[in-house]
């Protein structure tokens, strides 16, 4: 069998959407799927059924009318792959009398983490999810009955701590901890008769790339030692077909054992190095520069990076204080001096001159940074503007990586926004 990967060359994870299928996805006679913000899967036994994972509250609808088409016998279990709120969302509409709820014992303090925080994370999430969820709310009002549930937020009914054995209508399920995964209550559903793995989303949100260690919306960091430990409970397995929280199955063995190995060394590679790097005093900047993946490790980038995960590394053993500077100490941002910046430079237009001439040598970091000055004291500055907006679209035509791509779209939208505001100024004076 190749030893090309399956998912390493789906461009940057742009396809990952709220759920709208007309219809749930055969896996095989008793397993299918209906995709989302992630996947949820439904198990079907002659005893009843089985759902892994819920979607988001919204979502549910959907899935449901998905799996409801294809078995509508009762619901006996719930098994939630990870606490995040899209895969525990939709319990309520799920959840009917007799249905029992299975988690990890973590999984209540994650949604507790997740409920304090709600309010940020909503905020730091919209960048890259809120033009999707509206297209998505507005298809469920339209294409579904009985109009968009609320958030659920359960408490499980059976809870396990390493390892939780059931059974259902002949089926044999064995759930095992994965506490690298993205939550620490990450649990995989092994078939061990069928020898398929529901893996959610411990691999990161797309198979065959390089997980978030930590994501930019804002979450906890995910240690990697700890994710390389969980990782290699799945790859004991042996499983021939991996279900995970985005896209289709992941089907034989050696392509299986072949991709979690390199997934595996990719991720020991970055992060021997990292330690390496800090140990002989390099900063965090200079590693991020420095390391990358040798060719034979490759793993696709399109929804963590390697640079980021260095730093999330370097900053989970040490902390947010660099050693860099002082400043770091206190309370005033760099931005606090960009005005007094701005004026020893005689204007805001000799700073957005010199941003102009870092982008055209191909800086446009740089560039950024220098326009960033030039606007902190004059946020309407035409020139200033017009280099970030070129600097982003040169980041984001080169961006494969979903997160990366989403944040540059919204800062272009709203650069362009303020340009737009601007000119009339312009004419005016």
């Amino acid at each position: 069998m190749s030893s090309e990967p399956l998912y390493r060359s789906r461009p940057g994870g742009h396809q990952i959407q709220p759920a709208s299928q007309r219809q749930a996805t055969k896996i095989n006679d008793f397993i299918h799927l209906s995709e989302g913000l992630s996947n949820a899967f439904l198990i079907s036994t002659p005893e009843g059924r089985i759902v892994v994972n819920t979607g988001m509250g919204f979502e549910a609808p959907v899935h449901k009318r998905n799996f409801d088409a294809v078995d509508d016998s009762p619901i006996r279990y719930i098994l939630f792959t990870q606490g995040h709120v899209d895969h525990v969302g939709g319990t309520d509409l799920f959840r009917e009398e007799g249905t029992e709820v299975v988690a990890h014992a973590n999984n209540q303090a994650h949604q507790a983490d997740d409920a304090r925080v709600s309010a940020f994370r909503a905020m730091r999430s919209a960048f890259a999810w809120a033009d999707a969820i509206a297209k998505a709310l507005q298809y469920i009002q339209q294409h579904v009955a009985g109009g968009i549930p609320p958030q659920s937020t359960p408490t499980p009914d059976l809870t396990f701590d390493d390892r939780y054995d059931l059974e259902l209508g002949g089926l044999r399920l064995v759930l095992l901890w994965t506490p690298g995964g993205e939550t620490t209550d990450s649990m995989v559903v092994w078939l061990p008769d069928h020898e398929i793995c529901f893996t959610g989303n411990l691999f990161s949100a797309l198979f065959g790339h390089f997980p978030n260690l930590v994501t930019i919306r804002g979450d906890r960091y995910r240690e990697a030692l700890t994710f390389i430990e969980s990782l290699e409970r799945v790859l004991a397995l042996e499983p021939k077909v991996l279900l995970p929280g985005h896209g289709g199955p992941v089907v034989g063995k050696e392509t299986i054992r072949e991709e979690l190995t390199r997934l595996r060394d990719a991720v020991r590679y970055v992060h021997d190095e990292t330690v390496k790097g800090m140990n002989h005093g390099k900063d965090v900047h200079t590693l991020m520069h420095e390391i990358g993946l040798p060719p034979e490790l490759e793993v696709g980038e399109g929804y963590g990076k390697v640079s980021w995960s260095v730093r999330a590394i370097w900053e989970n053993y040490a902390g947010w204080f660099h050693h860099g500077s002082t400043t770091e100490l206190y309370d005033v941002p760099a931005k606090a001096v960009h005005e007094d910046i701005v004026d020893l430079a005689g204007g805001p237009d000799s700073i957005a001159e010199r941003a102009a001439e870092r982008l055209d040598a191909g800086e446009p970091v740089e560039a950024i940074h220098l326009a960033e000055v030039a606007l902190s004291a004059a946020p309407n500055h035409i020139a200033a503007l017009e280099v970030m907006i070129a600097a982003h679209e040169t980041l984001e035509s080169e961006s494969e990586n979903f997160w990366l791509t989403q944040w540059l779209r919204k800062q272009l939208a709203d650069h362009r926004a303020t340009l737009a505001a601007a000119r009339p100024e312009e004419a005016e004076s």
